[in-house]
C-alpha cells in the first residue's frame, strides 16, 4: 500500500502541531518530519504525543539541508546519524539524504528592490568527505543503525540563461550506485526531463518519492505545472510500489495566510494521488503529506 505524507517544511511558518492537527484534519496517516530551527521537530517524546493525539504517523525524517540548522553538526555523516536517530524513536523507516555540494554559493540579497536573491557559484569545491561517504560506507551505516536513506536528486539552478548543477553525483549514473533513492519530482522537472521515463530507469532502488510540480518554480501543487504527475503515479501503483509518496510544497502555494485554503489545498491534492493510484490498483491508497521548503 502507498503511503503519502504531509511534511513540517510544508507549512514551516507554522508550529509542528498545527501541521499535524491539519493532517489529521484533511484525511492523511502521516507526516514527514524536515529537520530544520525548530526545537519541537527534534524533540521525540512530544512527536509521539503528537502522533497519539491526532492519530497521524510519521513516516519519514529529511535531513537538513541547511548547513547552519542550530544545534545540528555541520558535518555531513554526523548530521545524518542524528536525523537516523530520530528517525528511530518516532518510528519512522527512511530518512532522505541531500548530496554533497561540489561548489560553494555566496547569496546575494537586494534589499530595497522587489527581486529574489542572486545565487553566484564561486571556484572551490565543497564536500568531497561526504561524497566519499556515500560511496563507500552508506550501506553499512544503513545496517548498523536501522534505517534505509533514500539519497535524493537535486534541483538545477538557474543562472544567466543556463542550468547549473552545483552537486556532486546529481546525474543518474552516479545516483544508480547508492543502495536507495529518494525520487525528487520537481527537481527532475528543472533539468527538463520525463518523470515516467527517469522513474522506469531507477525504480529498482526508489523508496520514495517526493511529488510536486514544476512551472518554472519549484514545488507547485499537482495542478499547477506541466510534469505528468498523473502518469507517473499511475506507473508506480502498476509496479506495486509501497514505498512513500510525500508531496513537498511551500507554504506559498498553501496560501497559508488562510488556513481554509490551505485545508482546501491539501484536501484537492490528496484526491489528486488517490485517483491516479487506485485506477491502476484499484485499492484505496493511504496518503501523508510533505509540503517542504524548496531545497
Amino acid at each position: 500500500m502507498t503511503t503519502i505524507a504531509l511534511s513540517t517544511g510544508s507549512l514551516f511558518s507554522y508550529g509542528t502541531a498545527r501541521t499535524f492537527e491539519l493532517a489529521a484534519e484533511t484525511g492523511f496517516d502521516g507526516v514527514e518530519l524536515l529537520v530544520d530551527d525548530r526545537w519541537d521537530i527534534r524533540h521525540p517524546a512530544y512527536v509521539r504525543r503528537l502522533m497519539r493525539e491526532t492519530g497521524v504517523v510519521v513516516t519519514t525524517v529529511q535531513n537538513p539541508f541547511a548547513p547552519n540548522v542550530s544545534g545540528w553538526p555541520r558535518d555531513e555523516a554526523q548530521r545524518l546519524a542524528l536525523s537516523a536517530a530520530l528517525a528511530r524513536e518516532v518510528g519512522a523507516t527512511v530518512v532522505v539524504a541531500h548530496l554533497p555540494l561540489k561548489i560553494r554559493v555566496l547569496r546575494i540579497e537586494f534589499f530595497g528592490f522587489n527581486r529574489g536573491p542572486m545565487m553566484v557559484p564561486l571556484p572551490w569545491r565543497s564536500g568531497r568527505e561526504y561524497g566519499r561517504f556515500l560511496w563507500e560506507e552508506l550501506a553499512a551505516f544503513e545496517a548498523k543503525h536501522g534505517v534505509v536513506v533514500g539519497v535524493e536528486n537535486m534541483p538545477a539552478k538557474p543562472w544567466l540563461g543556463r542550468r547549473w548543477n552545483l552537486y556532486d553525483m546529481n546525474d543518474f549514473d552516479a545516483l544508480m550506485e547508492m543502495p536507495h533513492l529518494t525520487l525528487d519530482i520537481t527537481h527532475l522537472g528543472t533539468w527538463g526531463l520525463d518523470p515516467v521515463a527517469v522513474y522506469e530507469r531507477v525504480k529498482e532502488r526508489v523508496v520514495h518519492v517526493h511529488l510536486s510540480n514544476f512551472d518554472g518554480q519549484e514545488h507547485r501543487r499537482p495542478e499547477q505545472g506541466h510534469l505528468p504527475l498523473g502518469d507517473l503515479l499511475r506507473a508506480m501503483a502498476r509496479d506495486g510500489y509501497a514505498g512513500t509518496v510525500t508531496l513537498e510544497l511551500g507554504p506559498d502555494v498553501l496560501e497559508a495566510e488562510d488556513e481554509g485554503k490551505v485545508r482546501g489545498h491539501l484536501k484537492r491534492a490528496v484526491d489528486f494521488c488517490r485517483e491516479h493510484l487506485a485506477a491502476s490498483t484499484g485499492t484505496r491508497a493511504r496518503f501523508i503529506y510533505q509540503a517542504a521548503r524548496s531545497a
